[in-house]
């Protein structure tokens, strides 16, 4: 069993803003494993099972909102089979990074992000792997909260859009084969079309 989490907050309020384009990356995967569209798990998640490669992967979508997600992974955790560090991938925004732009790793710090500072909790250790989207710095750390509830700006769009393919191929790589050939083969991967800031 694989689990792949990607952050971000329910409702339509925020389907588009930059905190969700992991909920981009995970609606592509539903359409291109041609995944059931998954019911809410006891309003805490979204799930929709599938298979890759003879693999049974499950697709979540936490809907605690952002800074709750490990709420979420908690009772994934509780009602399922035990979850390896190797097993799970989570795919989160990225403000550090600019648009266009991915950075797969196995292991890491949250860098400050409290989606995955609440996972960490939640499993009680840094050792899976993540996939951040980047979707481009705030003019200044007390404009942070509101860029990443802001959607993309027009000149953005189409490089999100490509990157969202990229990152569901990362993620889909991860599925197949593992991490360090998923690393090697998108982590060079920046898209050359991002807007000039």
């Amino acid at each position: 069993m694989r689990l792949v989490v990607g952050l971000g907050n329910p409702g339509e309020r925020y389907a588009s803003t930059r905190h969700n384009v992991a909920w981009r990356v995970l609606d592509q995967l539903v359409k291109r494993w041609r995944m059931k569209r998954g019911a809410s798990v006891s309003g805490l998640y979204e799930i929709h099972r599938g298979e890759v490669s003879g693999e049974a992967v499950e697709l979540m979508m936490p809907l605690t909102y952002m800074n709750l997600s490990g709420q979420a992974l908690e009772h994934w955790m509780r009602e399922r089979e035990a979850l390896g560090p190797e097993t799970m991938l989570v795919v989160s925004d990225d403000v550090y990074l600019p648009v266009g732009s991915l950075r797969l790793r196995a292991r890491g710090s949250s860098g400050g992000h409290r989606g995955l500072e609440s996972l960490e909790a939640a499993v009680g250790h840094r050792d899976f792997a993540r996939l951040r989207v980047g979707v481009g710095a705030a003019e200044s750390s007390e404009e942070l909260k509101e860029h990443v509830l802001q959607g993309f700006g027009s000149e953005e769009e189409p490089v999100i859009e490509r990157v969202v393919q990229e990152a569901a191929d990362a993620v889909e790589c991860w599925a197949r084969e593992g991490i360090e050939p998923a690393m090697n083969r998108f982590n060079r991967r920046v898209s050359k079309e991002v807007p000039e800031p």
